[in-house]
């Protein structure tokens, strides 16, 4: 049997993004390098780059959230990039939304150890939680698909004039450029590529951000919410034997 490699010592930035809430983020790592590997949430070649290329990079999202909104963390997994957030940004308010129950079993884990009352975790594809989920001011993603897909996905969650913040590689403009067709047609207004983690990370992490207008997800989402609304809600006659 091959032997697990070994998590490396939190480096000097980390300190620098976590602040008093470093302890946390290694508890957070070692958890990733033991539980997430032994259950496949990550693979035992990431442990030795879990700082710089998992924990770090998404934690320097934060520069691009504003302060105290809602956040929901689409196709969550292993908790990123929705747990180093939480750690960095006590103000915000985020849902983990994941649809494995081994995934969500071990994000209530992290969530509870860690103290995370900020944090809550759902399990749930994102169309199918839309209509019971408060919209949101906005969706964070990292490595779930293709952008196209994804704001499909993503963007029906908004609230309107929000933002969907996606983590990409090198592929972000080609993505982005491919997927225009598609997000207008979701009722995106704006599209941007940002740049965020100088000084801690390298290469920088890339953002696409994604904004909407009033009707996120377009006119036929705009349905559906009304729909999931309309049948959540008690009928005439209900409310009358109140």
């Amino acid at each position: 049997m091959t032997e697990a490699a070994e998590l490396p010592p939190a480096p000097h930035t980390a300190e620098t993004v976590f602040g008093e809430h470093l302890p946390e983020a290694v508890r957070y790592a070692e958890l990733l390098a033991d539980a997430g590997v032994r259950r496949g949430l990550i693979g035992p070649r990431e442990v030795p780059r879990l700082w710089e290329r998992h924990l770090l990079n998404c934690a320097v999202l934060s520069e691009a959230v504003p302060e105290g909104v809602t956040v929901c963390d689409v196709g969550s997994g292993a908790g990123l990039p929705g747990i180093p957030l939480a750690l960095v940004r006590p103000d915000l308010r985020i849902t983990l939304l994941e649809p494995l129950l081994r995934r969500t079993t071990f994000l209530q884990e992290v969530v509870e150890l860690l103290g995370l009352d900020h944090v809550t975790v759902v399990r749930g594809r994102a169309e199918e939680v839309l209509g019971s989920l408060p919209p949101v001011h906005v969706v964070t993603a990292r490595a779930v698909a293709p952008l196209d897909r994804l704001a499909g996905w993503g963007v029906p969650l908004l609230r309107p004039y929000g933002e969907m913040l996606a983590l990409k590689g090198d592929t972000a403009e080609e993505e982005l450029k491919g997927a225009r067709a598609a997000l207008s047609k979701l009722g995106v207004v704006r599209t941007s590529i940002l740049h965020v983690g100088e000084g801690v990370v390298e290469p920088l992490s890339t953002v696409v951000r994604v904004e909407v207008g009033e009707s996120p997800g377009g006119v036929r989402f705009a349905a559906k919410r009304a729909k999931a609304a309309r049948a959540g809600r008690p009928s005439r006659s209900a409310r009358r034997r109140r």
